[in-house]
């Protein structure tokens, strides 16, 4: 696959890491392009298999990807098989986060605030961390990083509730705003960790894809309805303003 077809597979599915991924040097952008259209791919799954086996065999080709570089018959296979060789990704890194898209083929709900972090963890985090070790973060940096995804990865669960009730999951174990406020209230305690940390130039650009996450995630603490009723999307300008001044300044 083209960089360009990369980038607009990138544009339309995942418009938030896309605008993130222009304020990256542009030698990188070929490399996060193809991390966050696997993430994309992955994270469809469940929405264009008709029953949840060919889901679960869809994500097993993806992990079979991970471990056999022979050619395959998509767009998207080598470039990520040469990125994980290029860059030296582990591959274990990349095969949780397929994994934990398991969860999103069945109706059953989280079973409790650790499966719900460890689902964040090993989805958004992993995610997160990859792009980072792509840019050149350095281990001492993990910590950050992941906190920094963990306060995101929350925030975009909020605001992709309405669409999972739709197809008839259970993201949430009642729905009551104590519920609402206190998943708000773990990413915002991630996000101030994150803060205490003065990030590398690398690990600064590798959480640019976060830079909505502390307004939705205090909207969604002032008032939890707006979680049920998708009102979570921040105005154009504002989200614009936001990356603009995350990716000047560094800060969260």
């Amino acid at each position: 696959m083209s960089h360009s077809a990369l980038a607009e597979r990138v544009r339309t599915g995942d418009p938030d890491r896309y605008l993130a991924s222009r304020a990256v040097p542009a030698r990188w952008r070929e490399d996060l392009f193809t991390l966050y259209a696997l993430n994309l791919e992955v994270a469809r799954v469940p929405l264009l298999a008709s029953q949840p086996l060919i889901a679960e065999m869809r994500l097993q080709w993806w992990r079979d990807v991970l471990d056999d570089p022979a050619p395959r018959a998509d767009e998207l296979a080598g470039p990520l098989q040469a990125l994980i060789l290029r860059a030296a990704l582990p591959p274990a890194l990349l095969d949780q986060m397929i994994t934990a898209r398991r969860w999103d083929i069945y109706t059953e709900p989280f079973t409790g605030p650790q499966d719900f972090a460890s689902y964040i963890a090993q989805t958004s985090g992993n995610l997160m961390w990859a792009a980072a070790l792509v840019l050149g973060a350095g281990a001492a940096e993990e910590s950050y990083i992941r906190n920094a995804a963990q306060a995101s990865g929350i925030a975009n669960f909020l605001r992709a509730v309405p669409g999972l009730e739709a197809r008839g999951r259970r993201p949430l174990a009642d729905g009551s705003e104590a519920e609402i406020r206190a998943l708000a209230q773990s990413g915002l305690d991630a996000l101030a960790d994150a803060r205490k940390v003065r990030p590398s130039p690398a690990a600064a650009l590798a959480v640019l894809p976060g830079w909505q996450a502390g307004a939705v995630l205090r909207a969604a603490m002032r008032d939890p309805g707006r979680v049920r009723t998708g009102a979570l999307e921040l105005p154009e300008v504002s989200r614009r303003a936001r990356l603009a001044f995350q990716g000047i300044t560094g800060r969260l």
